[in-house]
């Protein structure tokens, strides 16, 4: 086994330069096969003891030439031959010619971390592949060196030629005299070569190559781990694969049970070896991408194992049983595991340590990836032959490791603008520019697909998560408003402000509105599907809301003492209320269902909270209108004005209510206060005698031009009801009783609900009680409600004015109006 200083000379680090390439490496495996062979002819006769002895001097002189093939032990010996030829081939150096000296390299001054020449196996650089038709640079410098060793005689002629091939490859022409300055121009020339001859490597892999000789006889187990692990992949492949023959050679002729014991050892030595092997590929490929200068050189002796090893799958034995995917499916397991440990290493704050955490981590990942793959388009593609196809090996493992990973921030993830965020980096930012369509990965990524291999059903599951906590969002906002609205407005009793219109304004419906709108408009840059769904939820939790709004006003404010300031309230939110509806007639098209109910349910607030004004005004106004038509009523004007001023207040407060509303509202407050003032006339309260039934007609005719003119200028839709007052001052005016028959058409015609019963309310308030003058006036009601098709029909239901007014009958001699005639049938002597 080599000593530990040996090791330690082998591993020393150090740059490859380019010239030592120029020059060739392959020399060192002739030697190698040359002492190979020279152990093999010496091993048949010699002990046990003799052949482990020849191969461990077999494993230090590979050793050696590993040392050799060091950038900096060339550079050293090619330092001293080029000075040598220079000076004629005269004072040599003794330790050059020495075949048992071995000067151990210098530590490089450049070196850095993360040196090419981490390993040996950076010495082994083009040793893989042997030029075809001719014998190599390395090996005429190889057989020079050997002559030098053997024949003194030649050494100044073989250093001359040597340096003259030196100053040939590096383009040294010209006079001694002017050395200095082909030095000075010796640099930049050298540096254009390497690039050139870089960017030439990196474009014409080829495909095939020729497997270099297999030893005879090979290194032991043990060794060949060594090299393994040593990274020195050629070595130790060419003598795995020098076991195996071995092995398969030594099973052939295996005859004895003993024999068979060591063969099955063998075995499973050589499949630890190939899983060394393997794991020790693996390693070098999923490290690849974090140090792809120092991998370059053994990513292409990690492809010429692989592709050897897919020749020898058919081959019985061990070599091709690594797995069921083989040699080139590990190499993909190891691509992805590499892709996933870079997504790993990105930085990933918790949720509760950053609100953008997501945000951050996916910008992050996006250069990652972008920064990854260009490593792989510039540097590792170059490293490969052509059929490996390696940039869309890592673009499609990227797609599965980034699946899985946004799979498992999908776990994290609990806020809506998280949901958000993660949807679009998927649907729109990995896609991109910004990620895989990135110009700096063009034109490779033009022939990629470039979206994600996302689980089936995982991006409609994401889509409904996002629908869920929108709405889920949608009712912790609506909690909000009304624990605004109670804290700045109903608490404090703060009057409601008015508009550039005079109309009285919240700002609920616009929080509501921009909640939505937001949603939508996020959602839509999304695609037009989810924005769809976000707004039907979103709806469908606000159809809950005007409920929810109700109740709580109402717990808040029902008991609040100022009567007014209610009423404001009321206006407020019918106007408020009426502007969201308007607001949400704009997803009709998306989402007719969750805008049909919600529109119910807004109406329904709406009628409820108009009810709650008329409710109040007609609790107000109530007592006043009760006293009509009464003797007080006929004596003074008080009730009457109370029930004028409290309209007309009401008049102005309806001037900050927005249409429709407000027509619907006056109209029907002027259809109460018309009825209840008509309805007076039929509880037979007060019976005008004396004549003074020409000053009720007046005084009504008066006050009920006033009632006209105040809800006309309220704009009441209902002008329907305003003859009533003149057609009922007409008859109770009227001084001759005969002639009250003639004012009964016009009654008849606008109000054909009228009844018997009505008529002879009014007439008992007119001072008529009794009488034939009664009887014929109300038969000739009766008359002309057949005679306009009106008979026992209550008239429009619509229009309808009487049909609602009770008659209280006080009369109850059911004898004063029958005739005599038919009085006389009923006495005892008839």
């Amino acid at each position: 086994m080599p000593s530990r200083d040996q090791m330690a000379g082998i591993g020393e680090p150090g740059d490859m330069e380019e010239v030592n390439e120029a020059q060739g490496l392959e020399g060192d495996r002739s030697s190698l096969k040359s002492t190979m062979e020279r152990n093999v002819k010496t091993q048949p006769d010699g002990p046990v003891k003799e052949k482990k002895l020849g191969m461990m001097k077999q494993f230090r002189e590979s050793i050696k030439r590993v040392g050799e093939r060091s950038p900096l032990a060339s550079n050293s010996q090619e330092s001293k031959d080029k000075s040598n030829s220079e000076q004629g081939g005269h004072g040599i150096d003794p330790e050059v010619t020495s075949p048992t000296h071995q000067l151990p390299p210098p530590p490089s001054p450049c070196l850095s971390a993360g040196s090419p020449m981490a390993s040996p196996l950076k010495g082994l650089g083009g040793s893989f592949q042997r030029k075809e038709g001719g014998e190599s640079a390395e090996d005429s410098l190889q057989k020079k060196h050997t002559r030098t060793r053997s024949d003194p005689s030649a050494i100044g002629d073989s250093l001359l030629k040597k340096g003259a091939s030196i100053r040939r490859s590096l383009r040294l022409v010209g006079n001694k005299k002017d050395k200095a300055l082909k030095q000075e121009q010796l640099q930049p020339v050298t540096e254009i070569t390497v690039d050139e001859k870089r960017e030439k490597e990196r474009v014409e892999i080829k495909e095939s190559y020729i497997l270099p000789e297999i030893p005879l006889t090979p290194l032991s187990v043990m060794q060949i781990n060594k090299l393994i692990g040593m990274e020195v992949l050629e070595e130790a492949y060419l003598n795995l694969l020098s076991l195996c023959q071995e092995f398969q050679q030594e099973r052939e002729e295996c005859t004895e049970e003993a024999s068979s014991m060591e063969l099955a050892k063998k075995e499973k030595d050589l499949r630890l070896l190939y899983n060394a092997l393997l794991d020790k590929v693996k390693e070098i490929v999923r490290d690849s991408n974090s140090f792809p200068s120092r991998n370059k050189d053994l990513l292409v002796h990690v492809a010429h194992v692989i592709q050897e090893e897919e020749k020898r799958e058919a081959e019985p034995g061990v070599a091709g049983m690594v797995g069921p995917g083989g040699w080139r499916g590990a190499w993909r397991e190891a691509v992805s595991e590499g892709v996933q440990a870079t997504l790993k290493s990105v930085h990933l704050d918790r949720p509760e340590q950053n609100a953008s955490w997501l945000a951050i981590h996916l910008g992050m990942l996006s250069k990652a990836i972008v920064e990854d793959l260009k490593k792989v388009k510039g540097e590792l593609q170059g490293s490969y032959p052509p059929s490996f196809n390696v940039f869309s090996t890592y673009v499609s493992c990227y797609h599965g490791a980034v699946s899985q990973h946004l799979k498992r921030l999908q776990q994290q993830v609990t806020d809506l603008k998280d949901y958000y965020t993660l949807l679009d980096w998927i649907i729109n930012h990995y896609e991109s520019e910004k990620v895989m369509s990135s110009p700096s990965l063009r034109p490779e990524m033009e022939a990629e697909n470039i979206g994600l291999s996302l689980e089936e059903g995982f991006l409609d599951q994401l889509k409904g998560k996002y629908c869920m906590r929108a709405k889920e969002d949608m009712r912790a906002s609506l909690d909000k408003i009304l624990e605004i609205e109670n804290e700045d407005m109903w608490i404090k009793k703060q009057a409601p402000e008015t508009d550039d219109e005079h109309f009285f304004k919240s700002d609920i419906h616009m929080d509501i509105w921009t909640k939505v709108k937001s949603n939508a408009v996020n959602s839509k840059r999304i695609d037009a599907d989810l924005e769809m769904r976000v707004v039907c939820s979103c709806l469908e939790e606000l159809q809950q809301f005007p409920k929810r709004f109700e109740n709580e006003f109402r717990y808040c404010c029902n008991s609040m003492e100022n009567p007014s300031l209610w009423a404001d309230y009321q206006i407020t939110y019918i106007n408020s209320f009426k502007a969201l509806k308007e607001h949400m007639e704009g997803y009709r098209e998306s989402c007719p269902t969750q805008v049909d109910h919600l529109s119910r349910e807004v109406d329904g607030l709406v009628h409820r909270l108009v009810q709650g004004l008329e409710d109040q005004f007609k609790n107000d106004v109530r007592p006043y209108l009760r006293r009509m038509m009464t003797r007080k009523w006929l004596s003074t004007d008080e009730d009457f004005q109370q029930l004028l001023s409290r309209t007309e207040k009401l008049s102005q407060r309806c001037s900050q209510m927005r249409h429709p509303y407000v027509q619907m509202f006056v109209s029907s407050l002027h259809y109460y206060v018309v009825k209840e003032y008509v309805s007076q006339l039929m509880k037979n309260n007060y019976s005008c005698k004396n004549r003074k039934h020409d000053k009720a007609a007046t005084k009504m005719r008066v006050q009920w031009d006033e009632l006209n003119d105040l809800f006309e200028e309220m704009k009441t839709t209902h002008d329907w009801l305003h003859p009533v007052g003149d057609h009922l001052s007409n008859i109770i005016g009227e001084k001759n009783k005969r002639d009250i028959k003639n004012h009964l058409k016009h009654l008849v015609a606008d109000y054909p609900d009228i009844s018997k019963k009505h008529l002879s309310s009014v007439l008992y308030f007119r001072g008529l009680v009794r009488g034939r003058e009664k009887r014929v006036i109300l038969q000739c009601l009766t008359e002309l409600k057949k005679k306009l098709g009106t008979a026992g029909n209550t008239g429009d239901k619509k229009r309808g004015l009487f049909i609602d007014m009770q008659v209280t009958i006080t009369n109850t001699n059911c004898l004063a109006d029958m005739p005599f005639s038919c009085l006389s049938s009923l006495l005892p002597d008839s």
